[in-house]
């Protein structure tokens, strides 16, 4: 089965920080989303997760660590992995360059914050 292999594929190498992923098949996407490892996980939309101030994130493995004394260590050797969907493949255009300008002000406002 390709999915299969794509997820041996993804899981021999390094843990990225973030992993995007795009289906309209919300069942593989979240298949996908639990047999492999990342700091993050997006379906359907990317980046986003750096403008949640709230949102658990951070590395795994190679791409990140977290504490290790105490409470503390336990919650930052814990990985608690962010999960963000978007079901509309079409609502890439306001994501996705080229932005017009209140979508460029707006990115530039929340990721120059």
């Amino acid at each position: 089965d390709q999915i299969e292999e794509v997820i041996e594929f993804i899981n021999s190498r390094p843990r990225p920080l973030a992993m995007y992923y795009f289906d309209y098949d919300q069942a593989r996407a979240d298949y996908i989303s639990q047999h492999t490892h990342s700091g993050h996980f997006g379906i359907n939309m990317v980046i986003t997760h750096v403008a949640q101030d709230d949102l658990p994130f951070g590395g795994i493995g190679a791409s990140g660590m977290g504490k290790y004394h105490g409470p503390e260590g336990f919650f930052g050797l814990s990985h608690e992995r962010s999960v963000m969907s978007n079901p509309k493949l079409y609502s890439l255009k306001y994501i996705l360059p080229p932005f017009n300008k209140p979508i460029h002000r707006f990115i530039s406002k929340t990721l120059l914050r």
